[in-house]
Formats: C-alpha cells, structure tokens, sequence
C-alpha cells in the first residue's frame, strides 16, 4: 500500500454500520467509504443522504463483484456472519465484521482457514471498546510491569431493553442473535477482561430471561479463573433502569477503576490507584508519557489501517475472535450442565460445533 492510497470500504448493514461510518468519516485521509449495502432500499437510501456516501447497493453479491474495492464491512444479523466472511474472502475482499463473529468455534476455526488460503486477505473482528483511552492507559501501566499480579476484576453490564428493541425480528431468537445478553450486549465488557487479564481457566455461569419474554438470556451471573490464577465476577442484566457498565480490576502494585457510562466505559475518566506512595508517583509519571490516538470504532480503524499497510498484527485478530467465542461458549455450557467448565474447549468438545441449544 503506498502512504497516500486511501481503504476503499463498502459498509454492508444500515444498523450499527451507522455507527461505523462515523467512525470512517472521522478518518478521511485513510479511508473512502464507496458505498453502503444494505436490503432494505428505504434504509439504504436514508444513509447514503445522511452520510453522503457516493450510491448503495441492495444485493451483497453485486458487492462482492466490485474490482476497486480494498474492504467489505459487516455489520449485518449475527446468522449472516459465516457465509458472508466466507463470500467475502473467495472474492478476493479484505473483511471487518461485527460481532458475534460467527455462531461456533469450528466456525471461528473455519474462517482462519478461509482467511490463511485467502492469499493474503485478512479478517478483522469488531471489538472497539478496547481502545478507549482510559483503557488504554491500564494497558500501558500493565504492559510496562506496573500492575503485578492480578488479585481480582469485577464487570457489571447493567443496560436497559424492551419490547421495542425486540420488535427487529431477528432479535431475542437463538437461531439468528445466537444468544442473548452474554453475546450481544457483554461480550465487549468480557473482551476486556481477556484483553487486560488474558484467557480464562474456567467458569461457572447462571443465566435467566426476567426482563423480556424471549428465547434468551437477559441476566447472568459469572465465576472466572483466569489462567494467571486471579478470579473475576461477571454480573449483565438488561432490565436495568439507570444503565451503566463497570470494570474493577484489583493488581498487587494498583486498583483501576473504569468510569461508569453505560456505553464508552473504556474512555476517559479511569482512576488508578497506586498501593505505595512510590508506586503512585511512578504510575502518574508513566500516564504522563501516554499518547492519545483515536478511540472507538475510529480507534479501531485508525489502527487497522497502519497495520494493513505496514504487514502488521491487526488490532484485533481471529485469534481474540476466537477467545471471545470460547468463553461464550463455555457460558452457555455451564448453563447447560449447571457444573463449572475448564478451558480451552477444543474440536472433540461437544459444544465445539456450537453453543445454541
């Protein structure tokens, strides 16, 4: 890629790809959005006056046949997301794709075949919440050695859903969600324990629909060991009235805690405490030195973008797809058998081909 060549992008998805083209346009020396697809015309045309995007397509094959394309966005229904990633790569596109990646580990497994004999195109999953600069700054402190050993993370997901949001069809059933408030609505809250605390040991979960008369979960309750040995409680609910999410992370050298709006908690403000008067000067020192760069779904792409043209490790890789999609599917088999369940889960598990019920 040469330094001025702009990512040629198509956002398939006039939902949450809304908030992806925000995320574009707030780039625009690196990317040019060529079009947004999407099946619902009306929609489709709604987006393209909004965001003064070029045209849009309706039918994702058509999508798929474009020579001067670089990416093709997903940001459609989670049941769609498998054959789409798979589409997209034999067509010779790069891929971001929303998350859920897919419904399964032998899923996951799948596209990192598809994307290794894809001739040098590379999947990249959604997980912007990483890059928010609070958090971004207790990456810093634990990467720089400041932290020691974890002792314990609690993450409280407290949002708000009714009737309204399950009017998409789509919604609130297992075989097209793929799950409920564990997947859809806490699975970047989890990403962010694995990001910080790395992969777990094992779980036990208890989940009940309380809050909606659905297929699905609307609350959980989570024990984790993490493989370093430290634990992490994990509470989601849907049916709260002042929405919020929470990390509290509890190391040997500090205490960080995330501030509490219910969707950008990985922002500014986070609070850091150090254990010692020395540890508290050495870790504002550190935080001094920390250098902002875009955050959210723009921070994700700013970072994609270098990584493309560098032949760098993206920001987010299958690998921490598949992480995400372990646990979810060790969630839900803890549920099932109501008995903790060790990690990692691999091809002669019984959930290995999926997590639905």
């Amino acid at each position: 890629m040469s330094d001025n060549k702009k990512i040629k992008v198509v956002v398939v998805g006039g939902g949450i790809g809304r908030s992806h083209l925000e995320g574009y346009q707030k780039l625009p020396d690196l990317f040019e959005i060529v079009a947004i697809c999407d099946i619902d015309q009306s929609k489709a045309q709604e987006v393209v006056e909004t965001f003064k995007l070029p045209r849009y397509y309706l039918d994702f094959n058509e999508v798929c046949q474009l020579e001067d394309l670089d990416v093709i966005d997903l940001c459609t229904p989670p049941h769609l997301h498998f054959s789409q990633i798979k589409q997209a790569l034999a067509a010779g596109k790069n891929v971001i794709c929303e998350k859920p990646l897919v419904g399964s580990l032998r899923e996951v497994d799948e596209v990192i075949q598809a994307e290794a004999a894809s001739n040098g195109k590379r999947v990249m999953p959604i997980f912007q919440y990483r890059f928010g600069h609070g958090l971004q700054k207790l990456k810093l402190l634990v990467d720089g050695g400041l932290t020691g050993r974890a002792y314990l993370a609690t993450i409280e997901t407290a949002w708000r859903r009714r009737a309204d949001y399950y009017a998409v069809p789509w919604r609130g059933k297992w075989q097209t969600e793929l799950g409920g408030a564990l997947l859809t609505h806490a699975i970047h809250s989890h990403d962010i324990l694995n990001y910080i605390l790395g992969p777990a040991k094992s779980v036990f979960a208890r989940t009940a629909t309380r809050v909606n008369p659905v297929e699905v979960e609307d609350c959980a309750a989570i024990s984790v060991e993490l493989t370093d040995g430290s634990l992490a409680t994990l509470s989601v609910t849907l049916g709260s009235s002042k929405e919020l999410t929470r990390h509290h992370f509890c190391f040997e050298g500090l205490s960080a805690e995330s501030n509490k709006r219910p969707y950008n908690n990985s922002g500014d403000p986070w609070e850091f405490v150090g254990d010692t008067p020395e540890l508290e000067a050495r870790i504002q020192e550190v935080l001094g030195e920390f250098e902002p760069l875009p955050e959210g779904f723009a921070g994700q792409f700013y970072r994609y973008y270098y990584a493309l043209k560098n032949g760098e490790e993206l920001p987010v890789t299958l690998a921490d797809a598949r992480r995400a999609l372990e646990f979810i599917t060790a969630f839900y088999y803890s549920v099932e058998t109501g008995r903790p369940v060790e990690l990692p889960i691999g091809k002669e598990h019984s959930k290995y081909n999926g997590w639905l019920p």
